[in-house]
């Protein structure tokens, strides 16, 4: 059931185009008994990387790649009855610890992958002798939200040249218009189907989109965009108009990082894994999940994070999405704290925990 997008130049790979897999069903996720993660499961090819820049023409809606359904009525009137997606005063008491910790990004070369959490989805790749920004948000405050509780982590006057940026979906704490605005207009864009046209409407000149399971390539690193449990809206009339998801980038060499964007936990995890073998560093999202009735579909909990992390087969994991903005009811220091028990429990090597504070900065050796 998933919608195929149309090309001017050539045919998308999508999910419908492997054997092995389909869309899941609208009434929500696979378990992931459906979806087995197996060493003898056959690789499947990668797609061609597809022109930068290239004019593509897409469905007017993705909703058929939700998987599960957005909130009804009757969802929207028990969230009216029992209360606001704020944690309380006590459970904002421990915002001054909240870890933040701001040091000199790392120095790259050509054969380095690093990274540096700038807070929330904001991050600072060095990656095959490029700068690529993930979800650049530098602003104090979003709409919708109260303003951050930690400061940027990375000082704009602080970066190199950006040679990349690549967006998760079009949500305002992911794609914030004042932090692009910064950005040289010539900056390579990597966007999902269907949100170009909001780039170029901002005068990028560099803007590639892609579907799911597609890539491009810039400068010999290859940039897949894959799926993710979640969703896009940005205004009242657009919802699921374009799609949203995660990328694998992968260096010259090999070196393979995985950038989760927001996403829920589910089938797309292991498939990813699949496709991708060789995951060196997942970013996964561990925070905004409080009450879990109402956010378990779109954001996953620091547990699930962790199960991601083993389902991907990535030898390390980032966590990121929290300590930054307060978008749920969970106190703010325990995505933290229930990550590492996480990580712990299922007897991972514990420096294969990147739980930087925000402004650190790790580099794959």
């Amino acid at each position: 059931m998933t919608q195929q997008s149309q090309s001017t130049t050539s045919t998308s790979t999508q999910d419908g185009d492997d054997p092995d897999s389909s869309s899941a069903p609208v009434a929500g996720h696979h378990p992931p008994s459906a979806v087995p993660h197996s060493p003898h499961s056959p690789r499947l090819p990668l797609a061609e990387p597809r022109p930068l820049g290239e004019s593509r023409v897409w469905p007017r809606s993705f909703a058929d790649r939700l998987t599960a359904p957005l909130p009804g009525l009757r969802a929207f009137a028990r969230f009216a009855r029992e209360g606001a997606l704020r944690p309380g005063p006590e459970a904002l008491a421990d915002v001054p610890a909240l870890p933040f910790a701001p040091e000199p990004l790392p120095r790259v070369d050509a054969h380095t992958v690093a990274v540096s959490w700038a807070g929330h989805a904001s991050w600072v790749i060095g990656i095959g002798g490029l700068t690529v920004l993930t979800d650049p948000v530098w602003s104090r405050k979003i709409l919708g939200t109260p303003v951050r509780v930690t400061p940027v982590g990375v000082a704009w006057s602080a970066l190199p040249r950006i040679d990349a940026v690549v967006i998760s979906h079009n949500h305002y704490d992911h794609l914030d218009a004042p932090t692009l605005r910064r950005l040289p207009r010539d900056t390579p864009v990597f966007v999902p189907a269907g949100l170009g046209r909001w780039f170029r409407r901002r005068r990028f000149s560099h803007v590639t989109e892609l579907d799911w399971w597609e890539a491009a390539e810039l400068d010999g690193v290859r940039f897949d965009f894959v799926p993710a449990h979640h969703w896009s809206k940005r205004s009242l009339s657009d919802t699921c108009r374009t799609l949203w998801g995660g990328w694998v980038l992968t260096a010259p060499e090999g070196r393979r990082l995985y950038f989760a964007g927001d996403t829920g936990y589910g089938h797309w995890f292991a498939r990813i894994g699949e496709r991708y073998p060789g995951i060196d560093l997942a970013l996964l999202p561990i925070g905004a999940y409080d009450p879990r009735w109402w956010l378990s579909d779109v954001h996953c909990d620091p547990e699930e994070a962790v199960r991601a992390a083993v389902d991907l087969g990535a030898r390390r994991m980032a966590p990121m999405h929290w300590g930054t903005f307060v978008l749920s009811a969970e106190p703010v220091l325990e995505p933290l704290a229930r990550v590492r028990a996480a990580w712990e429990r299922a007897g991972l090597v514990r420096g294969d925990l990147w739980d930087l504070a925000v402004g650190g900065s790790r580099v794959l050796g």
